[in-house]
């Protein structure tokens, strides 16, 4: 295990985000069990020894999780030199997309992945295959950009994908904090429980038969949203160009400081692995 530790970019202030950075390295996991969340979610929950130092320091980090292509029996995984990844000359890259670490417990040595099973991927159909001792090789995080729990008000907006990241932070947040949560999903049978110490209120949205990012729902529900007073932080994570349209609408229309918005695309439409921040 490398003794390397993880380093903060910068001192952390009241109100404001940090990043913290971690050497990154491939473990090599096993499946301990799986469950059904809601009938659209898969929780696969890993081990082993290459867990020792994993960290996670906030809701919306993500780890690269890599898979074998048709017709190989393990993916050709890289290593990672100064520049980045190294992968192995003349074979093909392995299969990889990007998930957030839902739960980690460093007394159990286990780590809880939650898949939305609405697609046919490479990953959804490896959760739902996954037995006990199935093999998952996982990268990351890379870092952490700290969201601090001493603002007076969050806004958490998301779909489906979003819902673990979501769920991570309302368990995280203090008792004192005031949390709006605007989730899009299929309909009632794929709301989960968001237990919280937190005051939260919750706005579920349901787009029935329409095709996920579409239909405008969570749009209209940012848009009537009433920022409350004190210094608060909005973040948004769903299909990629819903996302760029909510950040515009807060920043622009609500008036919230760019710097108190985050907002990410975990998925983007017509496209199979994607995620990126939308700063501007």
């Amino acid at each position: 295990m490398s003794d390397i530790q993880p380093t903060i970019q910068a001192a952390p202030a009241p109100h404001e985000t940090y990043r913290v950075r971690y050497p990154l390295k491939i473990r090599r996991l096993t499946v301990t069990r799986t469950r059904y969340v809601t009938p659209t979610m898969i929780r696969v929950t890993v081990t082993g020894s290459d867990l020792a130092g994993f960290e996670s320091r906030s809701h919306d980090d993500h780890v690269k999780l890599f898979f074998a292509r048709p017709g190989e029996d393990a993916p050709s995984l890289p290593t990672f030199g100064p520049n980045g990844p190294v992968f192995v000359e003349g074979a093909e890259k392995p299969i990889s997309r990007d998930y957030t670490p839902r739960r980690y417990d460093a007394t159990t040595g286990e780590l809880d992945l939650d898949f939305a099973v609405h697609d046919a991927g490479p990953a959804t159909a490896w959760a739902i295959n996954a037995t006990v001792g199935s093999v998952l090789h996982v990268a990351g995080p890379r870092g952490s950009m700290v969201v601090p729990d001493d603002f007076d008000w969050y806004l958490l907006v998301g779909d489906d994908t979003a819902l673990p990241a979501i769920a991570r932070r309302l368990e995280e947040l203090r008792p004192e904090a005031k949390v709006t949560v605007i989730v899009e999903v299929g309909n009632r049978a794929d709301e989960m429980p968001l237990p919280s110490r937190a005051s939260v209120a919750i706005d579920w949205l349901h787009r029935g038969d329409a095709a996920p990012g579409e239909g405008g729902r969570l749009d209209a529900a940012v848009a009537a949203f009433s920022p409350p007073a004190g210094e608060g932080f909005a973040w948004v994570a769903c299909e990629s160009d819903t996302a760029k349209r909510l950040r515009r609408i807060l920043v622009e229309d609500l008036g919230l400081p760019k710097r108190r918005v985050k907002a990410s695309g975990y998925w983007k439409r017509g496209l199979a692995s994607y995620h990126d921040t939308h700063d501007d």
